[in-house]
């Protein structure tokens, strides 16, 4: 089980041994690397002073002012920013889905895009969103993308379109979701110092249906990883980008 992949196909290839499928919870795409600035497709474009300058300005959380530096850097290009992005993730998601093991099930991060998946999973990858698979006996259900924020990532909903994926999803032995259930300890970030927006109705469904697990990822360095509410164990199965390391679930 793996989540916050972010351009890390090495250990992606590796995430699968021994186990009797690999799970991704999604954000394949690095687009910027907090910890090194120099990692991603806005580096890549703008070099990694720009990248320093547009991670402070969202660490302060000054959005509106990291959108207009960040327009003016995309107005220099020879080329539309959808056209730079797309390019840019295409070429990532060829050596990420290459590295998937088969079987695979995967759901979208917040940061992917999702309509081009279909070209990248092979045969052996299952992508579902709002979607129920039996694996090994056991229900899993899965539910993707995050909810909107003012970062404006490529994969954020609303609220009621993300509830009715939660809702298509219904009773299962194990809820899968890129966003966590929102609970102050899961969804805090306490290097980021700040909350990342956890879902309402994630938690209502935990509440309500009583899975055996609820498993997340998306914050990276979350207050608690691991919580119990309920009779549904809650993890946030890792930051995968930063250990290489996968989740194993055991039942």
């Amino acid at each position: 089980m793996v989540s916050d992949v972010h351009g890390n196909a090495a250990g992606l290839a590796k995430a699968g041994d021994g186990a009797d499928a690999l799970i991704c919870l999604g954000d394949l795409v690095m687009f910027l690397d907090y910890a090194d600035h120099s990692r991603g497709i806005f580096p890549d474009l703008f070099g990694a002073e720009n990248a320093d300058r547009l991670v402070e300005l969202r660490t302060a959380r000054r959005f509106d002012e990291a959108r207009e530096f960040g327009a003016g850097l995309w107005s220099g290009l020879a080329t539309t920013p959808a056209a730079a992005i797309e390019e840019a993730v295409r070429r990532q998601y060829a050596d990420l889905f290459g590295a998937m093991p088969d079987p695979t099930y995967a759901t979208y991060g917040n940061v992917d895009m999702p309509t081009l998946w279909a070209e990248y999973a092979g045969p052996g990858t299952t992508v579902l969103d709002g979607e129920r698979v039996e694996i090994g006996g056991r229900v899993f259900g899965f539910v993707g993308g995050g909810l909107r924020t003012p970062m404006r990532t490529p994969y954020e909903i609303s609220d009621e379109e993300y509830a009715a994926k939660v809702e298509a999803v219904g009773e299962v032995d194990v809820l899968c979701s890129h966003i966590p259930p929102d609970v102050p300890d899961l969804t805090y970030d306490v290097v980021a110092r700040r909350f990342e927006r956890g879902s309402g109705a994630l938690l209502d469904a935990i509440h309500r249906t009583k899975p055996r697990y609820a498993l997340f990822g998306h914050v990276h360095q979350p207050l608690a990883s691991r919580m119990r509410i309920g009779a549904t164990e809650c993890v946030n199965v890792g930051h995968f980008a930063s250990t290489s390391r996968p989740w194993a679930l055991e039942w």
